[in-house]
């Protein structure tokens, strides 16, 4: 439903409230006017997390672990999430559409609502339960498949992503907006070497398997077991050397048509569907 569907319920306040290789595709470019999705970790760890979009929104006012720091509604949001019994935690600011154009950029569909929130704590490697499936991502840097991936990982029950603090995307903007909710899900591990991190995996009983297309055997062919790590690459470079010689094996996504390279978070949701049949973690 439109914004221009629904009448006003709330009072108006302009106060501010306290590949494998599989993925041979380059990053895309970040749409213009969104400067909050800062495209790399290097700015402060304090800089909030900006959240966008109903799905986003709403799955992080529902995580009593996110901490919102100010909402932005527009009237007909506010009111939608009146209807749906959607507790908005703090005190909304209710604002025209255009106020939350101005922050994001047109082109961005926020559908009303704006949130600014702290980021949610990177738990500790040596905390990942030793069951299931956890993903690696190896410097993927397009926030777009980072969210993809994201989403995916909530539809497969990964038990966590495990990426660089450094040379990929902030888990906030486009990201949080591409992740549709599953920012709030996943569980985001940052660590500072990643080839360190998949050591750790290694010694903690983890089978690590890389997805590259210079892999020896396909994915479906591979004994897999649990507790399982798939590792994938960047866009255009897949894994690095360092990363390829940590993992236990390096594997390929074998397909039958006359195209075999996936866009990395397409090969991704294959990997995990491959990965959860071999595992039995279907049911």
């Amino acid at each position: 439903m439109s914004d221009r569907d629904r009448g006003p319920r709330f009072r108006r306040d302009s106060r501010p409230s306290g590949d494998n290789r599989a993925g041979k595709t380059g990053d895309r470019k970040r749409p213009p006017g969104r400067g909050s999705a800062r495209n790399g970790r290097d700015a402060s760890p304090h800089s909030p997390a900006i959240l966008y979009g109903w799905h986003t929104v709403t799955a992080a006012l529902a995580n009593p672990r996110r901490i919102i720091r100010k909402l932005l509604l527009t009237e007909n949001a506010a009111r939608r999430l009146a209807d749906e019994n959607i507790d908005t935690r703090i005190a909304p600011e209710i604002v025209r559409p255009g106020a939350i154009d101005q922050r994001l950029g047109p082109d961005a569909v926020h559908q009303g609502l704006l949130a600014e929130a702290d980021p949610l704590p990177s738990p500790d490697i040596d905390t990942l339960a030793q069951e299931g499936i956890v993903l690696v991502l190896d410097q993927i840097t397009d926030p777009h498949n980072v969210g993809a991936i994201m989403r995916s990982a909530a539809a497969f029950a990964v038990k966590a992503i495990v990426t660089t603090a450094r040379h990929s995307p902030e888990a906030t903007g486009v990201l949080a907006k591409s992740a549709s909710g599953a920012l709030e899900l996943v569980p985001l591990v940052l660590v500072q070497n990643l080839s360190r991190a998949l050591s750790e995996l290694n010694d903690r009983g983890f089978m690590t398997v890389g997805l590259d297309s210079a892999g020896g055997e396909d994915l479906a062919a591979i004994p897999l077991r649990q507790p399982l790590a798939l590792v994938l690459g960047a866009e255009g470079k897949g894994l690095r050397q360092l990363t390829r010689e940590t993992c236990s094996a390096v594997a390929r996504l074998d397909m039958p048509g006359d195209i075999k390279s996936l866009n990395v978070s397409n090969a991704a949701v294959l990997a995990l569907y491959i990965g959860a049949s071999h595992l039995d973690l279907m049911r």
